[in-house]
């Protein structure tokens, strides 16, 4: 029978209705008349292409392209410039040391806003760095731009203000309060020129509506049931947002605004697994985008979890790197930025820059695990199975030489609560691209479930699997 794969990772409450877990791999719709009809891509590796100076390498905390046509970095305490050569130039220091910063420009003047009392802005003229030393600015949680205004929460309250119109200058009149509910501001965001306030437990949305006294009003009718538990958890993917969520009636789900509504997109699966982390207030989240399929990643570094959402599929994946005992840990990016044409992310804990790069197959020259779950293999009448044969449809072939490349499978014959140990055979010496992956006399089960894992610094792809079984007429 044909073994096909047709979701990304799930593995519920309950493994005894999926225990399909999907690391470091994300799905892809084939053509109508492939044999399987998804392909499962290697999720992109991490080239180094800069380094902070060991001083200020506590980690990346934020990237930014400006309209200048340039890049800009916050790692440790420290504000960068970072040429297109990777090259960086220290412009000078925030008041903080840790925890996400946002950035945005407007032409002239970019500032940078970290969750304190305190901002940060560069003349982009010149790249030079300066305290935001002015009584009408109060910090922020996050920081956008619409229409020539800087837009910030104003943290604590249920107040949000605005900057004079393409100036980087603060007017102790120019705010105005979420009125749809009485909660804080949690952050705020722009996307198609329109403003959303994100709410503790409701967001609502504005948009420039020329006035003279303060330009913005309500758009009306537009009102949603959610709000945000956390500003860094906001993303803008597509010209919708995503964020980590909560109502009146619970918390821990992840939404995305769709045509001013929001619409759950985790699965049942991942807020089973979030509800159970310790804390979320760390999680944060960016998007990025590569061969035509656009990701939102967010992350809770507390639970050493990466999850990453294809916005073309709808589906989730595990994003997970290894730490130095060869353990899954989240992923080692920490921010992300398009920046000079490639897609570059700041490591979490050390001032190291990467290159997101679909051909290369390590993290920074450590192995990447793959790890795919199959589902339940279970008879119409729950009869014993015996398994002849399991065979996967792979890419094969692409070994250096005369390398090796293991490929391990391992199965479960009690639902999914506990696993055999692991059987090897070889994904193929290079230009063996018909290499058959077979895996013989497999035993005999009611409910099976088989996991195949590799770590190949070489290109592969999973579309499934041909399993031979015969019924054991008991």
């Amino acid at each position: 029978m044909k073994a096909a794969l047709t979701i990304g990772a799930y593995e519920a409450r309950s493994v005894l209705a999926s225990a399909q877990r999907s690391v470091n791999l994300y799905m892809e719709p084939n053509p109508k008349d492939s044999p399987f009809p998804y392909m499962l891509y290697p999720m992109p590796g991490l080239l180094r292409v800069a380094q902070a100076s060991p001083e200020t390498a506590s980690g990346w905390r934020g990237l930014y392209w400006a309209t200048n046509d340039r890049g800009y970095g916050v790692c440790g305490d420290t504000m960068y410039a970072i040429s297109s050569d990777m090259s960086l130039t220290v412009l000078g220091q925030l008041g903080s040391y840790q925890g996400i910063v946002h950035m945005v420009d407007n032409g002239t003047t970019l500032i940078v806003v970290d969750g304190t009392p305190n901002g940060y802005q560069v003349t982009l003229a010149d790249d030079s760095f300066a305290l935001i030393n002015q009584g009408a600015f109060y910090g922020a949680d996050y920081i956008d731009m619409v229409d020539g205004f800087f837009v910030l929460n104003r943290p604590n309250t249920s107040q949000w203000y605005i900057s004079l119109n393409n100036q980087a200058s603060f007017d102790a009149t120019d705010f105005a309060s979420k009125n749809g509910f009485p909660d804080k501001v949690v952050g705020v965001g722009v996307a198609r020129r329109y403003l959303y306030l994100f709410g503790q437990l409701t967001s609502e949305v504005w948009f420039n509506a020329g006035n003279t006294a303060f330009p913005f009003e309500r758009l009306p009718g537009v009102f949603m049931q959610y709000g945000c538990m956390n500003a860094n958890t906001i993303a803008q993917m597509d010209g919708d947002f995503c964020w980590l969520a909560r109502s009146e009636q619970g918390d821990r789900i992840i939404c995305r605004a769709q045509q001013f509504q929001a619409t759950k997109i985790s699965t049942f699966a991942m807020d089973n697994e979030i509800a159970g982390y310790d804390t979320v207030d760390d999680a944060f989240a960016y998007t990025f985008q590569s061969l035509g399929h656009t990701f939102y990643v967010i992350t809770f570094p507390s639970a050493q979890k990466t999850w990453c959402y294809d916005l073309s599929t709808e589906q989730w994946c595990e994003w997970l790197s290894i730490d130095e005992n060869g353990e899954f840990q989240r992923h080692r990016s920490n921010c992300y930025a398009l920046l000079y044409g490639r897609r570059i992310v700041g490591d979490f804990e050390n001032g190291n820059l990467y290159a997101v790069e679909p051909e290369v197959y390590l993290d920074n020259g450590q192995p990447i695990p793959r790890l795919r779950g199959f589902y339940h293999g279970v008879d119409d009448d729950s009869s014993r199975l015996s398994y002849r044969e399991f065979i996967a449809d792979m890419e094969v072939g692409n070994g250096a030489g005369n390398v090796e490349v293991p490929l391990y499978l391992r199965w479960s014959d009690t639902r999914g609560k506990s696993w055999g140990n692991a059987i090897e055979t070889s994904l193929g010496r290079e230009g063996e691209y018909i290499k058959s992956l077979q895996f013989q006399r497999l035993g005999m089960a009611r409910d099976r479930v088989f996991e195949l894992w590799w770590s190949a610094p070489v290109r592969t792809a999973l579309s499934g699997a041909w399993v031979q079984v015969n019924k054991n007429n008991e």
